[in-house]
């Protein structure tokens, strides 16, 4: 579980291709105190494994389905990469809660100056948009965010000056493609609301949770 607080950058040394998976070499551009076998590290926002390490070069085993769905399988040697450690009990909880899962991917259609800060639009999936509400929290490239406004198919935020200088978001290009996680909870909520399907129904005699359960216990 991760925060949307990148902790600093890394930088892509090299990719090793092992049939449709692959292994990337990484170093970080500040002092991660040390690293741990077997750890979750977010990288742009997609949660993996560190498999080993050395100072602050660490490589991580990346599946065919996270290359798939993610930005990583088209990056190569050079490339710039957001980087958080997972989150400790205890710790400040400064952004939200990110789980290192990405929903899909999303484009940068715009970006303008808004005062200080960077006024980004992105395009996104029309099955990602309902997941998306105004004032909500999103994770773009592992950066936890605040939906300004939204519509089908399309959102706006506002990055500080901070966050583009200690992040990549402030590097991006128009028509690049960055890494979507929506807000874990908005999820959740539609699959309980929607009830189990036909099948769930047939593997269990609980009906889950619709219309009808909600007015029958007072809350409708």
């Amino acid at each position: 579980m991760f925060t949307g607080l990148v902790e600093g950058t890394g930088t892509l040394l090299r990719i090793d291709r092992r049939g449709p998976d692959a292994r990337m070499a990484l170093r970080a551009d500040f002092d991660p105190e040390g690293f741990t076998l077997g750890e979750s590290i977010a990288v742009d926002g997609a949660c993996l494994t560190v498999v080993s390490f050395e100072g602050r070069t660490f490589s991580v085993d990346v599946s065919a389905e996270t290359l798939s769905r993610t930005t990583l399988g088209s990056k190569s040697p050079g490339a710039r990469f957001n980087l958080e450690r997972a989150l400790r009990l205890g710790d400040r909880l400064g952004g939200h809660l990110v789980t290192g899962h990405i929903d899909g991917l999303g484009t940068l259609q715009d970006r303008a100056m808004e005062g200080r800060s960077w006024k980004l639009t992105f395009a996104i999936p029309p099955e990602l948009s309902r997941y998306v509400v105004p004032k909500g929290s999103i994770a773009i490239n592992g950066v936890s965010l605040t939906v300004n406004t939204c519509e089908p198919g399309r959102f706006y935020v506002n990055v500080i000056p901070h966050t583009a200088d200690v992040t990549t978001i402030g590097q991006l290009k128009i028509g690049e493609e960055v890494n979507i996680e929506t807000d874990i909870i908005g999820k959740y909520v539609e699959r309980l609301l929607k009830g189990y399907d036909a099948q769930d129904k047939a593997d269990s005699p609980s009906p889950g949770i619709d219309t009808a359960f909600l007015v029958e216990h007072g809350f409708l």
